[in-house]
């Protein structure tokens, strides 16, 4: 092995080690974040700020920050499916669900990116242990919302809704990622990219919560305003840009094992710290989830025959 390519696997290694624990300690950062501050407003600022001082940085240290109009498209759509149509959608349901269960199902991502990958990259046919894999994951899924599927109160059931909004916002983080890497330019500094996309889902996320919030009802306390700089250093500027990173360097089937290690660090954490339960469907829907994951991200897809 040369020194070069000692240096990539070190990297690959290093980025994978920051995906798997900040993002891991981010729904947990979400969750306090948004007991006070409302969800539009909480992520318009933390990416809003996130995106232009990385922008900024990347114009202070001569990396190239402009870009054409199509580039600069593409780069505003997958910052708002990831940002928004995924993060979002977790902010909003983090007031109700406790982070270790919503973590364990965003965790249903890597099944999105198989159907997706196989879709939209490369020509791809899904294998029979991949479909087992999506239907061991459905499984998982309902184990653990069965609580909230035979719950009858009111709680229960917006719980239950904003858990299964959880799996929308999946899809438009597998949709954001695959797109990512199909529109990958060597043109594009990674990192002044990476920056353009948070900058544009901070404007996203602004315009969500000036339709839909009211900015009376943000309370600022050190508690929030702490969180939200947690989850603009750990969560937007390392997390989001090591993956953004493995994207590029890495198979989507190889870093979407992500969600192996995310829902674990987020319920040890969310058990430390916040004293959330862990009840036996949730034990049990986990593991059947990380099993269905494994399925899927360890299946080969196999070339469609080309006329």
């Amino acid at each position: 092995m040369t020194d070069a390519q000692r240096q990539q696997r070190l990297l690959i290694v290093l980025n994978f080690g920051l995906v798997y624990f900040f993002w891991g300690s981010t729904y947990l950062g979400i969750r306090i974040a948004v007991e006070q501050i409302t969800p539009a407003y909480m992520c318009a600022i933390r990416f809003s700020i996130a995106g232009v001082l990385m922008l900024l940085y990347c114009g202070l240290r001569g990396r190239r920050v402009r870009y054409s109009p199509g580039q600069l498209f593409q780069m505003a759509i997958i910052g708002i499916l990831l940002l928004v149509g995924g993060n979002l959608t977790l902010a909003y349901a983090e007031r109700l669900v406790p982070s270790g269960l919503a973590a364990l199902m965003v965790s249903s991502t890597p099944l999105w990116f198989l159907v997706l990958d196989s879709l939209l990259l490369g020509n791809h046919r899904i294998t029979r242990r991949g479909m087992a894999g999506l239907s061991v994951g459905i499984a998982g899924i309902v184990v653990l919302l069965w609580p909230k599927l035979t719950a009858v109160s009111a709680i229960g059931g917006k719980e239950l809704g904003w858990s299964l909004a959880l799996l929308g916002g999946s899809f438009s983080w597998a949709l954001g990622s695959v797109l990512s890497k199909r529109w990958q330019s060597v043109d594009v500094d990674p990192f002044s990219g990476t920056a353009w996309q948070v900058t544009f889902a901070g404007l996203g996320n602004l315009i969500v919560a000036l339709l839909l919030e009211d900015r009376s009802q943000i309370v600022w306390t050190s508690r929030g305003a702490g969180a939200v700089v947690y989850l603009i250093i750990f969560g937007s500027w390392i997390g989001y840009t090591a993956y953004i990173w493995l994207l590029r360097h890495v198979s989507t089937s190889k870093v979407s094992t992500y969600a192996y290690v995310n829902p674990l660090v987020a319920v040890f954490l969310g058990w430390l710290v916040l004293h959330e339960g862990v009840d036996r469907f949730i034990l049990a829907g986990s593991a059947i989830v990380v099993a269905s994951v494994v399925l899927v991200t360890s299946a080969k897809t196999t070339a469609r025959a080309v006329a």
